[in-house]
């Protein structure tokens, strides 16, 4: 889904912001804008997208608001002098429940986060 960086430079901290271009199926192609919620150099980076240009719930009409409690996260964990163990982590516990069920409780990206970690696999090594 991801197609590239927008905005943003290089992460220093809670609070920052970074937008990427998307693209999914039924939306097409879109801006997230990230806020950075959780962050640990080397250790852990954590955000919360909120709809960006392009994307239906950016529009003032829309139902759901832009930012809807969705998080992602990604931890490293160190794994010898040169490997690290990275693991993608996807929270909808602040969805209100009718949102996670139309998300299937996140399971409709399961297949997308094992993709991610291939592709950064085959980068890294």
């Amino acid at each position: 889904m991801v197609r590239g960086v927008v905005s943003g430079t290089p992460i220093g901290g809670v609070g920052d912001v970074f937008v990427m271009r998307m693209y999914f199926d039924e939306l097409g192609g879109y801006q997230m804008i990230n806020h950075v919620v959780e962050y640990e150099p080397d250790r852990r980076i954590g955000w919360e997208p909120e709809a960006g240009r392009g994307h239906p719930n950016a529009e003032p009409e829309a139902e759901r608001p832009a930012r809807w409690g969705q998080r992602w996260s990604f931890e490293l964990v160190p794994d010898g002098p040169d490997a690290t163990v990275v693991t993608e982590i996807f929270d909808c516990s602040r969805v209100p429940a009718d949102q996670r069920a139309d998300i299937d409780h996140g399971n409709i990206w399961v297949e997308g986060m094992r993709q991610t970690l291939e592709r950064l696999d085959r980068l890294c090594t």
